[in-house]
C-alpha cells in the first residue's frame, strides 16, 4: 500500500461509520490513539474489530479484522517476491510507481481532510491544538505517543474551560 494507513482512513470509515459497527467518535478516537503507537494501522483494525457493535467483536472481532488489513499486502508480497528484481528494473514500472506515488500525496490531503478535518476540526480552538500537535510532532520531534496523550488532556481541559 502505497502512503500507509492513512490512504485507507477515508475507505474504513466510509465502510464501518455508515453500517454502524462503530460511531464516527470512536472511530476517531480510536484513530487518534494508534497513533501513538508502532504499526498504527495494525492497531487500528484491531480496535476496530474489537470495538464493533455487531458480531464478531471483542477479542475474536480484533483478530479477524487484523487479518482483513494484514492478509492481502502480505500476500500480495509474497506472490511478487520471485518477480521482484525484474519488475524493478522494468522502466514501465518504474514511471507507474512514481506516477502511483504522486498520487497518493493527493490521497493523503483527502484523508486529512476527510474524515479528519470535517469530523474534528470545528472550532478556532481545534485548529490551533492540531497545528500545535503538528509542530511537536515535526519540528520539536516529540514522540507521537506523547503527542497523542498531551493533545487528549489539552483537549479535555478546553472542553472542560469552554
Amino acid at each position: 500500500m502505497f502512503g500507509g494507513g492513512h490512504v485507507v482512513l477515508p475507505l474504513l470509515q466510509a465502510e464501518v461509520v455508515p453500517s454502524g459497527w462503530v460511531n464516527n467518535e470512536s472511530f476517531l478516537a480510536g484513530y487518534g490513539a494508534a497513533q501513538a503507537v508502532p504499526g498504527p494501522l495494525f492497531t487500528f483494525a484491531a480496535f476496530l474489530g474489537a470495538s464493533m457493535n455487531t458480531a464478531p467483536s471483542g477479542w475474536i472481532g480484533g483478530i479477524v479484522c487484523l487479518l482483513a488489513i494484514f492478509a492481502p499486502s502480505f500476500l500480495l508480497v509474497v506472490g511478487s517476491m520471485p518477480f521482484w528484481e525484474r519488475l524493478r528494473r522494468n522502466t514501465g514500472i518504474q514511471a507507474a510507481l512514481a506516477g502511483i506515488n504522486a498520487a497518493v500525496v493527493g490521497l493523503l490531503l483527502a484523508a486529512l481532510y476527510q474524515p479528519v478535518w470535517t469530523s474534528a476540526i470545528f472550532q478556532p480552538q481545534d485548529f490551533g491544538l492540531a497545528l500545535v500537535a503538528l509542530v511537536a510532532l515535526m519540528f520539536w520531534k516529540l514522540p507521537p505517543w506523547l503527542v497523542v496523550l498531551g493533545s487528549g488532556a489539552a483537549g479535555w481541559l478546553l472542553s472542560v474551560a469552554l
